[in-house]
């Protein structure tokens, strides 16, 4: 029980692949994108994960491009300032505090760079077929040949293509929360310094906040709805539909929607989270998103991924070859911290969950237990 096949570079992929060779395993990590991929909202290590990420040695270096800002503006609908903080912003929480806030695509490039030596990589491919019997897994890759695997990970995020195959149609694990969210970078227009912007205008609203020096944007909307059909999910459409929404925005409506229309890294997806009564079968199992996602009104997503993929590492390294005992122990330990944590996304609809529930959760878990 050596070779490992993972589906998903982005960050619970990856650092699952390092911690698995720590143990000397073998493993290859598949990924969609022609490279690590680039984009992307904010994210928060917190609480357990920081100790995930110190013990891969790249702590001090997380913490070197976090994000610093020196405090948020709400607004209301017209613009006009009704609220400020300068001790916490609703991206991170409280700004004096030990957790660490980066950019996606910092974090996936740190994490990539760091284990790109001694971990196989198939970039711009993807599984197309898993089939298993008693010796192992045969993946099937949409370009490269078939290759047998001892195990399979799908770390491939909310849509992932190995619980499809492994576990059946998504419709039957996605809970819709009742929004989508849609994140993108531009130009800093609004000569942000340092500085977030919150604002709700009806069953809409938006953060921004600078990033690279204050030279870029980053903007993080959100509109209620119901799942959308199919047809309106493909890419050109649900970015017609939030350019629409946008430039029904009584302030910056015209520029926010210009820029969404222009953003090569737009993104838009429902808030869902992923409840599974298991995350395996057979030499197949899930992690980060792919199995548990808590949805980005949790906070804790990333977090979830980094400690998942350093729990279930551990528990394969653990079991002596008993792939169906890790992965048992593996669910033991991670199920209580999952329900915490996707608990903050229904806690409080329409607001951050509490301070206090959040603390709970972020620290539920040891990394050693």
């Amino acid at each position: 029980m050596r070779t490992v096949l993972i589906s998903g570079g982005g960050i619970a992929g990856p650092v699952l692949a390092h911690r698995l060779r720590h143990h000397g395993f073998e493993p290859t990590v598949v990924e969609r994108a022609a490279g690590p991929r680039a984009g992307g909202q904010a994210v928060d290590i917190r609480g357990v994960a920081l100790d995930v990420v110190d013990r891969m040695g790249l702590l001090e270096r997380a913490r070197r491009v976090r994000t610093r800002m020196r405090g948020m503006s709400i607004l209301g609908p017209d613009g006009s300032e009704v609220d400020r903080s300068t001790e916490a912003t609703f991206s991170s929480g409280r700004l004096d505090g030990e957790d660490i806030e980066v950019l996606r695509e910092d974090l996936v490039r740190m994490v990539h760079e760091h284990t790109r030596a001694d971990v196989e990589y198939l970039f711009g491919d993807s599984i197309a077929g898993l089939d298993e019997d008693e010796s192992g897994v045969r993946a099937r890759f949409t370009y490269a040949a078939p290759r047998t695997f001892d195990l399979v990970v799908g770390a491939d995020g909310l849509h992932s293509t190995v619980r499809r195959l492994a576990f059946g149609p998504e419709e039957r694990f996605v809970h819709h929360l009742g929004s989508y969210l849609s994140v993108f970078g531009a130009d800093n227009f609004l000569a942000l310094e340092d500085w977030q912007m919150w604002l709700r205008d009806g069953d809409m609203g938006f953060g921004i906040m600078p990033v690279r020096e204050n030279t870029e944007l980053r903007i993080a909307f959100g509109f209620e709805s119901g799942p959308l059909a199919p047809e309106l999910r493909t890419g050109d459409v649900l970015r017609q539909l939030v350019v629409d929404r946008l430039e029904t925005l009584r302030w910056e409506g015209a520029r926010l929607a210009e820029a969404a229309r222009r953003a090569p890294d737009f993104y838009c997806d429902a808030m869902a989270q992923i409840r599974m009564d298991a995350w395996s079968r057979g030499r197949v199992a899930l992690l980060g998103d792919a199995g548990h996602c808590p949805s980005p009104l949790s906070g804790q997503g990333t977090s979830l991924a980094l400690v998942g993929a350093h729990v279930l590492a551990d528990s394969l390294a653990q079991a002596a070859g008993d792939h169906v005992a890790a992965y048992a122990r593996y669910e033991e330990r991670m199920r209580p911290f999952v329900s915490l944590n996707q608990a903050l996304a229904t806690e409080n609809p329409g607001a951050p969950a509490s301070e206090e529930s959040v603390t709970r959760a972020k620290h539920a878990i040891s990394l050693d237990g």
